[in-house]
């Protein structure tokens, strides 16, 4: 899918049927025929383009001196959109965990355009083409990359707020019953948090090359945006680690809690086995055909079985071994 959008002498953005001079041009896993458009028509290199809709391509700006292209790709964070928090079935209500992830969105600056590129719809470009983002000009590039940017990282805060309540959440139903799904939804979101801050990093390196202004001219106006993107993207990176830490020490502890628990059942099953060996133990001498037993009459094994049972049931009570 290929959409234009161009920004007239009014700041209004508006959708434009043709590429124009200073229009935005948003590629969302454009076929073989718009590939070819966006090489031929528009002059993007095929690499560029080959490099934004490679879903294992992390954050790095490149820069071609020959035709005079830079290329920037850009970690977002994504959540399934099938996968939401509740949803209805059969009349019911059913709990499901989010599933998080990062993809590369591709930002080409070339000569007269400025082109985003990505496998799949996201949010981010949506609230560039509603209008949700103020300032938003398609023909200063620098400043509606750093926008762009700068919607990537407050969405990353707001995830990360989200996989928190999740996780607390997970955790209260741990507390009551320590079920296998609450472990599995806690790992997913443990997983989701590895995916982040290995992704945050790529993207503070990426900011990093830009704020030297190689590779990007950087205008006066621009250096305050670009240091708040910045600084969003460093407080994801401290929340990220916060959470991870938090998420890993819990599941630490609900694995020791789980062990502790299986240690306690397998030694109530070994107090049963034994108090229930004494019985079968009796009975056994006084079923063989041996002459000399102690008061060989069918009442005295019983009896023996039961005194026998209760002192070991004293015993075994008396070292805490029924708590």
């Amino acid at each position: 899918m290929l959409e234009f959008y161009k920004t007239n002498e009014n700041g209004a953005t508006l959708k434009i049927e043709y590429p124009e001079p200073g229009c935005w041009i948003n590629a969302v896993a454009p076929t073989h025929e718009e590939r070819d458009f966006l090489i031929e028509k528009i002059g993007i290199l095929p690499e560029f383009i080959k490099s934004s809709l490679d879903e294992e391509e992390s954050s790095h700006i490149d820069y071609d001196d020959d035709v005079d292209q830079t290329l920037v790709i850009f970690d977002y964070p994504n959540v399934n959109d099938a996968d939401d928090p509740i949803r209805k079935h059969s009349g019911k209500e059913k709990e499901l965990t989010l599933q998080y992830m990062t993809l590369p969105l591709g930002v080409v600056i070339l000569k007269g355009y400025i082109v985003t590129i990505c496998l799949y719809e996201n949010s981010n470009v949506d609230d560039l083409t509603s209008g949700r983002v103020k300032g938003m000009d398609t023909r200063l590039k620098t400043r509606f990359l750093l926008l762009l940017l700068l919607r990537i990282s407050q969405r990353y805060l707001i995830y990360l707020r989200q996989i928190d309540r999740l996780s607390s959440r997970t955790e209260k139903k741990l507390y009551q019953t320590p079920d296998n799904k609450e472990l599995i939804d806690m790992l997913g979101l443990e997983k989701s948090l590895v995916y982040f801050s290995t992704s945050l990093k790529s993207d503070e390196l990426t900011l990093s090359k830009i704020m030297r202004g190689r590779q990007i001219k950087l205008y006066e106006d621009d250096e305050d945006l670009l240091e708040d993107v910045m600084i969003e993207i460093k407080q994801a990176i401290e929340m990220c680690s916060i959470y991870s830490g938090i998420l890993s020490s819990t599941m630490d502890t609900f694995a020791n809690v789980i062990s502790n628990n299986l240690n306690f059942i397998m030694q109530i099953l070994t107090v049963i086995t034994i108090v229930m060996a004494i019985p079968d133990l009796i009975f056994g001498f006084y079923g063989m055909n041996v002459d000399g037993l102690l008061l060989p009459h069918a009442w005295f094994p019983i009896v023996l079985a039961v005194v026998l049972c209760l002192f070991a049931v004293m015993i075994f009570k008396k070292k805490d071994m029924f708590r």
